[in-house]
């Protein structure tokens, strides 16, 4: 029981490291953002489905404290390890407690649960994909209808956290084809019906809000993909640090044999989705965080099939590379955050870090202006600590456009807009939609910030300079999707649908 010691050892010491980082780490970007959708819950958001949103609603509550809001995220490599462990004594009950031990040690210390603590919306498509992925194990031993049925339950909680989704699911039908049993298909039309729901509350929501997370995840974000010779270099090392490389060279090392059914469904569902990565990313970068989901589908099987000699040695490095991280992360912590200084991000880090500095040099303003920034990361990260809402005012990029459900300029007309910049503004950038621009410079931390003050912001000039451009790039809808409503075009330009 030497492997089981050493997995309860571990799951306390991560639990504590979990819960102090969650509680030292300021919220991020892409956090604020999501805390966002909370603070305003709906059926649907900008760029992804609901399921995070929900959940912080939920969570927020409670409290807005960070280590709250990250809870989920904080407890998520102990759950799902523990479930890993449940579901590999179920498959394999002849093995003893040991490996199955090791099996959930692998999955509590994979490098990214070490030290992943940030709520978005991968925390909840892990939890759904990886529970229905062992679901779905546990189906394909003896094609049980009501292991087929939870894994689709919990699929249409993955379809409703994030687009990913789909890669799981096409791994079950390469499952079924590979397994070549009619129940199997009649598991996988059941698994698939349950995700219709979903599907269809997606649709619906889409089609009477402009098709945002079509537009977003299948348009707007690719402008910069094309062939390249770095983002397969730059997939495989990703993947090489997300499972280790260990792992790496022991599933292509050791990646044949016989397999037992359940096994042979693990190892195709995280095959599947990390070929069909490979392939994506001969055009485009591959994020860290895509992966996520698949990564326990690839350590059980090698948990299954090592000697124990091997799978103790895995373990042990594990063990190793988790304290490595631990170590390095609390040393980081401690240094002063001027040693970033030369980086091309550091103003970034400041805002992040330091937002509390930067939101008193605003408050002589904060009675008479409306607060903004000129991108959605600066924006929610400055709204959340400020408990107030800040704006995007410009026309930012094609993500996380969330703001533009949000915020009507037209109720805007006449006031006073702040708005917070990183980079200094351009000689009369801001000219055109103010009577007067007052343009004042701060430094905090060694970072410069620039504070833009528009007096009496024109709404007219704004729609037609910055409004108009918008929707040509990022709400240029194709006419073959069925039309509803649209915030944007019937807000902004009513009577002049937004199609291509």
């Amino acid at each position: 029981m030497v492997a089981g010691r050493l997995f309860f050892y571990c799951l306390l010491l991560t639990l504590a490291f979990r819960f102090w980082l969650a509680a030292a780490m300021p919220i991020t970007g892409d956090e604020a953002y999501f805390i966002w959708w909370g603070m305003k819950p709906d059926w649907g958001f900008y760029d992804h489905p609901p399921m995070v949103g929900w959940w912080l609603a939920a969570l927020l509550a409670v409290s807005d404290a960070e280590w709250w809001l990250r809870l989920p995220a904080v407890l998520q490599p102990a759950v799902l390890a523990l479930a890993a462990g449940a579901a590999f004594r179920r498959l394999w009950p002849e093995l003893d407690d040991d490996r199955a031990a090791w099996a959930m040690l692998l999955v509590l210390l994979a490098p990214v649960n070490v030290w992943n603590v940030f709520i978005t919306t991968d925390t909840p498509l892990v939890y759904f994909a990886v529970l229905s992925g062992l679901a779905w194990i546990r189906a394909a031993e003896d094609d049980d209808l009501g292991w087929y049925f939870l894994a689709g339950l919990l699929l249409a909680g993955a379809v409703l956290s994030k687009y990913f989704a789909a890669l799981l699911g096409f791994a079950y039908l390469v499952d079924v084809l590979l397994r070549r049993r009619p129940r199997a298909w009649a598991g996988l039309v059941l698994a698939y019906a349950c995700t219709l729901p979903a599907l269809g509350l997606m649709a619906w929501w889409n089609a009477d809000n402009c098709w945002p997370n079509y537009m977003f995840n299948f348009v707007n974000r690719h402008e910069g993909a094309g062939l390249s010779w770095k983002t397969p270099l730059l997939y495989a090392a990703t993947l090489a640090y997300v499972l280790t490389p260990p792992v790496l060279w022991l599933l292509v090392t050791r990646g044949g044999g016989a397999l037992t059914m359940g096994c042979r469904a693990l190892v195709t569902l995280s095959v599947v989705p990390f070929a069909l990565f490979a392939g994506l990313s001969l055009v485009k970068t591959v994020g860290l965080h895509w992966l996520l989901s698949f990564v326990p589908f690839a350590l059980l099987p090698l948990a299954r099939r090592l000697e124990p000699g091997g799978l103790r040695r895995l373990g042990h490095f594990f063990v190793g590379f988790a304290v490595l991280h631990m170590v390095v992360i609390a040393v980081a912590a401690r240094l002063p955050i001027e040693t970033l200084q030369g980086s091309r991000q550091y103003p970034g880090i400041v805002l992040t870090f330091e937002s509390a500095a930067l939101l008193d040099a605003l408050k002589p303003f904060e009675a008479d202006y409306v607060f903004a920034s000129d991108g959605y990361s600066n924006a929610v990260t400055l709204g959340y600590n400020a408990r107030r809402y800040f704006l995007v005012f410009g026309e930012a990029s094609s993500h996380a456009r969330h703001d533009d459900i949000l915020t009507d300029f037209r109720e805007l007309a006449g006031r006073h807009i702040l708005v917070l910049r990183k980079t200094e503004p351009a000689p009369g950038e801001y000219r055109p939609y103010f009577r007067a621009v007052e343009v004042k410079r701060i430094e905090v931390r060694g970072a410069p910030f620039w504070i833009v003050l528009g007096r009496d912001f024109d709404y007219e000039a704004y729609r037609q300079g910055v409004l108009a451009q918008v929707r040509q790039k990022y709400y240029a809808i194709p006419g073959w999707l069925p039309q509803g409503a649209c915030y944007y075009c019937d807000r902004y330009f009513p009577g002049t649908p937004c199609i291509r």
